[in-house]
C-alpha cells in the first residue's frame, strides 16, 4: 500500500488530522451555523437563572407540540410531553415506535450557572451605603466579579404563599448593581497576595444603594430607603428574604465577538451552550423511532444534589413509570439506553498555555467535543465511556458528516473536572460527555464559536436519529 501512494496521501489516511468546520464545511453550511446562534443568543438572554431556563425551554417546547406530563398520565407513541420539576428542572421526553425495552436515547444537559446568592439576611447599611450579602455558587474567581454591572434575578415566595418573581438590571431602563473593588492606589498589598485571595467571599457584598429615606439621625436610613423601594415595587419586606431564591448575575446581554462575528461572549455558556442544542433535537427529531429523552438539570455546579439535580430519584422514577405504562421492564431499558452527558469542554488558549496538553486539548471552531472521560488527578470522580460506546458514537457522527473532536480538561496533575455523566452511568445507561469547547469558562462573560455550537446540535440530531 505504501508503495502506491505519496507519504502525503498515506498521512492523509492514516494520522488523526483535527481540522476546523471552516476548513471542512461549503460557506452555504458556516452560515446556517451563525443563523442557529441567533436563537440560542435570545436564549440566554432569556435565561440567565435555571428557574428561567426552565420557563423558557417550556415556552419553546409548547410551541412545538409538547404537553404537561404528571406522574399517572397516560402516554401514547408518538406523544411529546415534558414534566417541570419544581420550576428549576425540566424532562422533555417523545414516545418512539419502538418497543421501550430497546432503550432510551438520553441527552442531558444542566441550566445553572457560576453565580452569586444573595444571603438569607443579606440587606445592611455602612460607610454611606447600603448593600447585599452574597454567597457564591459554584467554582468562580471571585475577581472577576468585582467592577461590573450586575443584575438581579429570582423569586421571593412570602408566608402566605405567594411568589413575587425579580428581575433588574436587564431593561436599558433599570438600574444595575455593582461590587466595589479597590483602587490601584491603595491597593499594593491586595496586589501581593495570591490571585485567588485578594477577594475574599465576604467582601462580594453588592451595592444597592446610598441615598437615605430622609435626612433625620436615625439609625439605618439608607438601608430603610432601600427597603422601602423594594416595598413599594414588590410589596415584600426584609423577613422575605427568609424564603426567597435571589441571584446576582452579569447584566449584559449576549453580543457578537470579533470583527468576523464568529464567536459569542455571554454569561451563561456553562452549560446552556449544550441545553439548546440538546433541546432544540429532541424538538426537530421528535418523529424519531426511539424513544427520546431530553433532560435539563439544576445543581450541576454545586455537586448534582437535592431533588433538582441529576442524582434526585426523579430520573429513574420517570424511567420506571414509562416502563409500567408501556410494559417494558425498567432494567432492560436502563440497559439498553445511552446517553450524551451535554456539557461543555475547555477551548485551548494561546495566551495561557502552560495549563494545555495541546495534543488532547480541543480547539476553538474544530467542532464539537467527545470527552471519554473527565475526573481529575489519576480520573477520580469521572465516567469513563468505554470503546464500544465511544467507536459507535464515532459512527453516528461520521455518518452524519458532523464535525466533532476529542479532547480533555487541562494537562494531567494540572486540570480536570466533573459533569453529570457519572451519575447516569451508575444507572446502568451507557454515558460519555459531548459539548462545546468554551474559551473563559466560569466567568461573568465565556466565549464559544458559533460554528462549534452548530455541531453540537448537529451531533445531538445524529443520536438521536441513530
Amino acid at each position: 500500500m505504501s508503495e502506491n501512494k505519496t507519504a502525503k496521501e498515506l498521512s492523509k489516511q492514516l494520522f488523526y488530522q483535527k481540522k476546523s468546520v471552516y476548513q471542512k464545511k461549503e460557506p452555504s453550511h458556516i452560515e446556517k451555523a451563525y443563523d442557529y446562534a441567533k436563537g440560542y443568543a435570545a436564549f440566554l438572554d432569556a435565561a440567565k437563572t435555571e428557574r428561567e431556563a426552565v420557563r423558557e425551554a417550556i415556552r419553546l417546547a409548547e410551541y412545538k407540540g409538547f404537553v404537561p406530563y404528571c406522574f399517572g398520565d397516560q402516554v401514547k407513541k408518538g406523544g411529546k410531553y415534558y414534566y417541570n420539576n419544581r420550576g428549576k428542572s425540566l424532562y422533555l421526553f417523545t414516545v418512539g415506535t419502538e418497543p421501550l425495552d430497546m432503550g432510551i436515547h438520553i441527552s442531558a444537559a444542566h441550566i445553572d450557572s457560576p453565580r452569586l446568592d444573595l444571603k438569607q439576611c443579606p440587606l445592611y447599611e455602612e460607610g454611606g451605603m447600603s448593600f447585599f450579602k452574597t454567597h457564591y455558587y459554584g467554582g468562580i474567581r471571585k475577581y472577576q466579579w468585582v467592577a461590573t454591572p450586575l443584575a438581579l434575578h429570582g423569586v421571593v415566595v412570602k408566608k402566605d404563599g405567594s411568589t413575587v418573581e425579580v428581575c433588574v438590571g436587564e431593561d436599558d431602563r433599570d438600574p444595575v448593581f455593582y461590587i466595589n473593588d479597590l483602587l490601584p492606589h491603595l491597593g499594593h498589598e491586595a496586589d501581593r497576595k495570591p490571585m485567588g485571595e485578594a477577594i475574599p467571599g465576604e467582601k462580594l457584598n453588592v451595592l444597592v444603594g446610598s441615598r437615605p429615606f430622609d435626612n433625620s439621625d436615625e439609625k439605618d436610613m439608607i438601608k430603610l430607603n432601600t427597603m422601602a423601594l423594594l416595598n413599594e415595587k414588590y410589596g415584600i419586606t426584609e423577613d422575605d428574604f427568609l424564603s426567597a431564591e435571589l441571584s446576582v448575575v452579569p447584566a449584559f446581554k449576549a453580543r457578537d465577538i470579533g470583527f468576523d462575528r464568529s464567536m459569542i461572549g455571554a454569561y451563561g455558556h456553562d452549560d446552556r451552550v449544550c441545553a439548546y442544542p440538546a433541546l432544540s433535537a429532541i424538538f426537530d427529531c421528535a418523529d424519531s423511532k426511539h424513544t427520546l429523552l431530553c433532560v435539563l438539570a439544576d445543581k450541576e455546579e454545586t455537586g448534582s444534589d437535592g431533588n433538582t439535580g441529576m442524582k434526585s430519584d426523579l430520573f429513574l422514577d420517570l424511567i420506571d413509570h414509562l416502563s409500567s405504562v408501556l410494559n417494558a421492564d425498567p432494567a432492560l431499558v436502563r440497559a439498553n439506553s445511552k446517553c450524551l452527558s451535554a456539557d461543555v469542554s475547555v477551548a485551548f488558549d494561546p495566551n495561557f498555555p502552560d495549563v494545555f496538553e495541546k495534543r488532547n486539548t480541543p480547539l476553538l471552531s474544530a467542532g464539537v467535543v467527545l470527552t471519554k472521560f473527565t475526573g481529575s488527578r489519576g480520573k477520580s470522580g469521572t465516567n469513563d465511556a468505554s470503546a464500544e460506546y465511544i467507536g459507535w458514537l464515532r459512527g453516528i457522527m461520521e455518518d452524519a458528516q458532523v464535525v466533532w473532536q476529542a479532547g480533555e480538561l487541562g494537562k494531567v496533575d494540572c486540570g480536570g473536572g466533573g459533569t453529570v455523566a457519572k451519575f447516569l452511568a451508575q444507572h446502568n445507561i451507557e454515558t460519555v460527555d459531548l459539548g462545546v469547547p468554551v474559551i473563559s469558562m466560569h466567568a461573568p462573560c465565556e466565549v464559544i464559536a458559533k460554528v462549534d455550537l452548530y455541531e453540537a446540535y448537529r451531533a445531538f440530531c445524529a443520536f438521536c436519529l441513530a
